[in-house]
């Protein structure tokens, strides 16, 4: 095995002109292809981080009550709220949950007026003791002591700042409704603006919990939602299905992903929404809505898989253009080198050692150029990294103003695989004519 590996690595130091091109060729393709696939994975990957921001975690319970109609010209309703403060903290801790982290708010959609000017916002009360809320924050103006220090502090992204002509200090009109649906106002004071890296975040804002609880009619200590950043987003489905289980043992009610799955297959989110439907469903107390971020984004995780395999296609696509290259030189190696095999033959090397030196030559250079290739990606990656992108539309793709890339072990392990299976069906005729090639014959040959 030794000798033939060693025979075949020096017969590439000849050709080497030729040789090259064929391994530039393959280092080409496999550079475009690791290009094209980490540049598509860093882009999804960076959206789904934003929207992972918005929701607050992988996996989401939502705490739901349903209320009869208050008059016959209105409907019954549904509103968002969690009056166990811990029940569902405990029950993730109690089952050993791998998670980077956990947190709970409420929400409010509303409007901010400032000077005579209106801005949609959507203010997220969080616990603003919570270290992983602070780390992500970048303020430009102000800072987390002015926050503490005011109960009703609102942070504000820098673009709304920017827009209404406001600054840390200024005091702001902010209308909304209760989870019942009647309009309240507020007055809120701007104690921090964040940096915002794309339209969706630019319309966030941040208020302590409590204060935004009181004004939307949430009883001090609950929330509207509860959420799980996994370590692990894989295990999304898995942990999702195990907190919906534990729900439904201690005979509370809770969504079922499974008929969500049967009604609405491509979207289960829609189908959780079905559930709990205030015009076709009724119950009484809280009914628990677990959902995760695929629920609520299918498209995330369809748009990963068909990158996937867009650059899978196109790998092969330039592969088989390639392997053309790779057939077509070896029976020309082939033709170079048939004394020599008669000679080899001759010294008692059988037909199958021959075969192997063929194979392995072919596949050893196919491997060292789609290396190059990919060292090449790589490099090529970390430049595109380092450069600045100040484009709103580009805004949702990006990582603090830059694009991101994202390999997949696993598709360059499988993209290997088959640029060895391609290579040895590429050069299979050749090696096999060299394999039943009589030593006389071959050396009777003259080219």
């Amino acid at each position: 095995m030794n000798k033939i590996l060693g025979l075949s690595l020096r017969n590439l130091s000849r050709q080497k002109r030729r040789n090259a091109i064929l391994a530039i060729a393959i280092a080409f393709g496999f550079f475009v292809v690791t290009a094209i696939d980490g540049l598509t994975s860093g882009m999804v990957s960076n959206l789904e981080d934003q929207i992972t921001q918005l929701t607050g975690g992988t996996v989401l319970i939502q705490g739901l009550e349903w209320y009869p109609a208050e008059s016959e010209n209105s409907k019954p309703y549904v509103t968002a709220i969690v009056r166990d403060k811990n029940y569902i903290r405990n029950l993730v801790d109690e089952n050993k949950i791998d998670y980077k982290y956990v947190s709970c708010y409420s929400m409010s959609g509303g409007q901010i007026i400032f000077n005579g000017k209106k801005s949609i916002v959507q203010i997220y009360g969080r616990d603003l003791d919570d270290e992983h809320l602070i780390d992500s924050f970048k303020f430009t103006a102000g800072g987390m002591e002015e926050t503490f220090a005011d109960p009703y502090g609102l942070i504000i992204s820098d673009k709304t700042a920017e827009s209404m002509n406001i600054e840390v200090g200024d005091q702001l009109i902010y209308t909304t409704t209760t989870i019942h649906g009647q309009n309240t106002v507020v007055d809120l004071n701007v104690t921090g603006i964040i940096e915002s890296n794309s339209f969706m975040n630019s319309m966030m804002a941040y208020c302590d919990i409590e204060t935004i609880n009181q004004l939307v009619g949430i009883p001090e200590g609950g929330y509207s939602t509860f959420t799980i950043f996994l370590n692990n987003k894989n295990d999304q489905a898995k942990v999702a299905n195990l907190i919906e289980t534990k729900i439904r043992a201690d005979g509370v009610n809770v969504t079922s992903r499974l008929e969500a799955m049967r009604t609405n297959p491509t979207n289960i989110g829609k189908g959780i929404e079905k559930q709990v439907d205030a015009k076709n469903n009724k119950w009484e107390g809280t009914m628990y809505a677990v959902e995760t971020l695929y629920d609520e984004v299918p498209a995330i995780k369809s748009v990963l898989s068909i990158v996937h395999t867009v650059t899978t296609v196109i790998l092969l696509v330039i592969l088989l253009i390639v392997m053309v290259g790779v057939s077509n030189t070896y029976r020309m190696v082939l033709y170079e080198r048939i004394r020599e095999i008669g000679t080899m033959r001759a010294l008692g090397m059988n037909g199958k050692d021959t075969r192997k030196v063929f194979t392995y030559e072919a596949v050893i250079l196919c491997v060292l150029g789609a290396f190059a290739g990919l060292l090449f990606a790589v490099f090529v990656m970390l430049i595109i990294h380092l450069i600045p992108v100040n484009n709103e539309a580009l805004s949702f793709f990006l990582h603090n103003g830059h694009f991101t890339f994202k390999l997949s072990i696993g598709s360059i392990i499988i993209q290997y695989i088959l640029l060895i299976v391609l290579t040895t069906l590429a050069v299979r005729s050749s090696a096999k004519t060299a394999a039943k090639m009589s030593p006389a014959q071959a050396l009777r040959t003259v080219k």
